[in-house]
């Protein structure tokens, strides 16, 4: 039958439910156990006799002679339920009326079948949602992986370890959270419509404030240089977790719509948040996966051993024979052509260095701390008294790719000026990237803000733990609209 025409059987069967009284789509259930206590209380249900009303969705029918067996799942378990004739006046309606897919509600009480089956045998039923397009068996076999990310709700309902991806992703979250709460911080909220777009290189969505009339940006980065006001107003330790947005390309690590962690601590610096940052890595590894050794994209990393330190300028100038502090925009943007990569944009020299990283990267299985980033790659962080060429922060490297960053914040309000103008300039010369001249932020820190370390890192991470493309990390990834 084609879906048409199961859609046309199944509302039949609400006709039929409805001549016999009975509402396809209740507001209300008796349910008063879930299929996961059923199981777990068995014996005393079984011994008392007492009645139990379990509900769920209907995942089997298999008819035995009078008798129907049919497995019901609330979320939380599966339990199997036996319909059999005589037992009350609704059994005929009930093989009419219910198919696999339907929500139902089954009153009746605790017996093991025959075969040793831990059951309810139902006295009577009720339907709770009337399905009208059939769930698959399974997804086995079916190659259009834009169908599956379209319809997300079937391959969670029909792929258990997909479900067990997301139910990883709420414990990746929830051990960040508590590894910062035991530490002190307090977790925070700040805007995500900005008048300014600041904290990272990248360009923003735009749209328009009807009530102020002017025009916002989707934050790029989460709250960065709100966090940082924070500690300037006197709170030592604060984190946020949410979502940000930046209007770029899409690829196997980088979406445009996803969930950041920031976090910033006063009196702290480069040093000691390397050290933080690696205990937080590991806490997140054991507490969600058991685990240190991991698979990502071809590189294995054991984030228990020893972090590798790899310098910037010195990586740069091994690979290309160029000096990323000394070299000019020439020679940079030839280094580029020589080394044969492609790139989408007009290059300047910070551009064209970065290009040159992101390809060594890709050999760095790590687990590394990359450092000696030059100043004009990073506009928010302190400069290295010994190099002061060069910033004090830190990327980690995991199988070649930057999965989360880290430094020692600026906090010199003459020196951020300078820097925020020399990005606008960028902009002004057609970086899109390049970061705004944000007023109010350097205002801010005219007050005083203290000596800090920032890291941030993304649900990158746990696409890299789970070993699979961005996307497929995410619930409900964004899709080009169907026509």
């Amino acid at each position: 039958m084609s879906e048409a025409d199961i859609r046309a059987e199944r509302l039949k069967k609400i006709e039929l439910l409805r001549e016999a009284g009975m509402p396809a789509y209740p507001a209300s259930t008796a349910r008063d156990a879930s299929c996961a206590d059923f199981l777990a209380g068995f014996g005393e249900l079984e011994e008392s006799g007492r009645p139990t009303t379990l509900a769920g969705r209907v995942l089997s029918l298999r008819g035995q002679g009078g008798i129907t067996f049919v497995d019901v799942s609330d979320g939380t378990g599966k339990a199997q339920v036996v319909v059999q004739e005589g037992e009350g006046s609704q059994v005929d309606l009930f093989s009419q009326a219910v198919d696999v897919g339907d929500f139902v509600e089954f009153t009746g009480t605790a017996f093991k079948t025959r075969r040793g089956q831990s059951s309810l045998r139902q006295r009577s039923w009720r339907m709770l949602s009337k399905s009208l397009l059939p769930v698959p068996d399974s997804w086995f076999g079916l190659k259009d992986e834009e169908l599956k990310l379209r319809r997300r709700y079937l391959d969670i309902l029909l792929n258990g370890e997909l479900r067990q991806r997301f139910e990883r992703r709420a414990r990746f979250w929830q051990a960040i959270r508590d590894f910062y709460r035991a530490r002190g911080f307090l977790e925070v909220e700040t805007p995500a419509l900005e008048t300014t777009p600041g904290g990272a290189d990248a360009r923003p969505f735009i749209t328009h404030h009807n009530a102020l009339d002017i025009e916002v940006y989707l934050r790029i980065a989460a709250g960065e240089l709100w966090q940082k006001e924070l500690l300037i107003a006197g709170f030592p330790k604060v984190f946020e977790i949410g979502r940000i947005f930046r209007n770029e390309g899409q690829s196997r690590e980088h979406l445009q719509d996803y969930t950041q962690l920031e976090s910033y601590e006063a009196y702290s610096d480069l040093k000691k948040g390397g050290v933080f940052v690696q205990e937080l890595y590991r806490s997140i590894a054991k507490e969600v996966y058991g685990k240190y050794t991991f698979e990502m994209h071809g590189h294995t990393i054991d984030l228990a051993e020893e972090w590798k330190v790899v310098d910037f300028c010195d990586a740069i100038q091994k690979e290309y024979d160029i000096d990323p502090l000394s070299c000019s925009e020439e020679e940079a943007v030839r280094a580029v052509r020589d080394a044969h990569i492609e790139v989408g944009e007009t290059l300047n020299k910070a551009r064209a260095v970065d290009h040159l990283w992101k390809k060594l990267r890709k050999g760095i299985s790590g687990p590394a701390f990359l450092v000696g980033v030059p100043v004009y790659l990073e506009p928010l962080a302190k400069r290295f008294v010994e190099k002061p060429e060069t910033v004090e922060r830190l990327q980690v490297i995991l199988a070649g790719s930057e999965v989360g960053k880290g430094f020692s914040e600026l906090n010199d309000p003459l020196d951020q000026r300078t820097r925020f103008e020399e990005q606008q300039r960028l902009r002004d010369e057609g970086d899109d990237e390049a970061q705004r001249l944000d007023d109010a932020y350097v205002r801010a820190m005219e007050y005083g803000m203290p000596p800090s370390f920032g890291f941030g890192v993304s649900e990158r991470l746990f696409a890299f733990l789970e070993n699979v493309p961005a996307h497929e990390a995410q619930l409900f990834p964004l899709l080009r609209p169907e026509r």
